[in-house]
C-alpha cells in the first residue's frame, strides 16, 4: 500500500499548524503572517506550551481566499470587510456586495478602454489597407490584409448584449429600462467611431438619417432623469451625429455602442 509522505515537520490532518507549517502550506512568509494577524486578517493565534504560534486549519483556507482577493485588486482594508462579512463600522456606508460590485465596476470601466483602442485601431487598418490598395493596386492590398489578419488574429467577440444590460441594471442606469430596447433595435448595426475624452466618452455615429437621429434623441432623453451619467449631449457632426458622454459611468455607453454596431 502506497502512503502519503508528509513532511517531518508538518502537522498531522487535524491538528493546529504552527506558524512555519502554516507559512510554508500557504507559500507566505511567516512575517507575514504575523502581519495578516496584527491587521485582524487572521484570527489570533493560540500558543503551544512552548510558547509557539498555533494556527487553526481553517487559517488555510483563510489565507486562500485573501491571496485570491489581492489577485482581483482589493486592498487589505476590503478584505478585512470581506472577511468580517457585514457593514463597516467606521460609518463609509460600504458593504460587502457594495466592495464586490465596486471592484466589478472598476474591471468593466478599464476594459472599456481597451475595447474601444481595439475597436478603433481595427478601422484603422482597414483604412491603412484601402489606401494600400490603391497606392499599389489590389493584389497587393490583398496580400497586406491577409498578413494584417495574422498578425492581429481573428475578429475577437465583443460584450454580449445580455452582459451589456445587467451592468446597466446593476449600477441603477436608466438605460437598462425595458423600454430601451425600441430605441436600441433602429441602432443595430450602425457603423460608430468611439474615443475616449479626458471626462468620458465621445461616439459618432456614422448615420444622418431621420431613424437614427430621432433614437439617439430619445435615448438622451430617456437618460435626462437619471443620476448615473453628468452630461448626455447629442450634436450634428460633418459626417453624423456625435453623442457626448460624460461622468463616471460614461463608460456604458461605450460599451453599448460596440455592442450594438456588432449585433445585426
Amino acid at each position: 500500500m502506497v502512503t502519503k509522505r508528509r513532511h517531518k515537520a508538518d502537522a498531522p490532518d487535524g491538528a493546529s499548524l504552527t506558524i512555519g507549517q502554516l507559512a510554508r502550506r500557504a507559500g507566505v512568509s511567516t512575517s507575514m503572517l504575523r502581519y495578516y494577524e496584527r491587521e485582524g486578517l487572521l484570527p489570533p493565534a493560540a500558543r503551544s506550551a512552548a510558547g509557539y504560534r498555533l494556527y487553526p486549519r481553517a487559517a488555510l483556507r483563510a489565507l486562500t481566499f485573501i491571496h485570491r482577493a489581492q489577485r482581483l485588486g482589493f486592498s487589505l482594508g476590503d478584505i478585512k470587510l470581506l472577511r468580517a462579512g457585514g457593514e463597516d463600522k467606521r460609518g463609509r456606508g460600504h458593504t460587502v456586495v457594495g466592495i464586490a460590485e465596486q471592484r466589478f465596476i472598476e474591471i468593466e470601466r478599464r476594459l472599456t478602454e481597451l475595447l474601444v483602442l481595439r475597436h478603433e485601431l481595427e478601422l484603422f487598418l482597414d483604412d491603412l489597407t484601402a489606401q494600400v490598395g490603391r497606392a499599389a493596386g489590389g493584389s497587393t492590398a490583398r496580400v497586406y490584409r491577409r498578413l494584417i489578419d495574422h498578425v492581429c488574429g481573428h475578429e475577437p467577440e465583443r460584450a454580449a448584449p445580455g452582459a451589456v444590460h445587467r451592468l446597466t441594471r446593476r449600477i441603477g442606469c436608466a438605460l437598462a429600462s425595458a423600454d430601451q430596447e425600441r430605441i436600441f433595435k433602429a441602432l443595430r448595426g450602425r457603423h460608430v467611431h468611439v474615443w475616449k475624452d479626458a471626462d468620458g466618452y465621445t461616439i459618432l455615429v456614422r448615420d444622418r438619417s431621420a431613424a437614427v437621429q430621432a433614437a439617439l434623441e430619445q435615448l438622451v432623453a430617456a437618460d435626462a432623469g437619471c443620476g448615473v451619467h453628468v452630461d448626455v449631449t447629442l450634436a450634428p457632426a460633418p459626417d453624423g451625429l456625435q453623442l457626448r458622454v460624460r461622468g463616471d459611468h460614461a463608460f456604458l455607453y461605450a460599451q453599448l455602442f460596440l455592442t450594438l454596431e456588432a449585433t445585426p
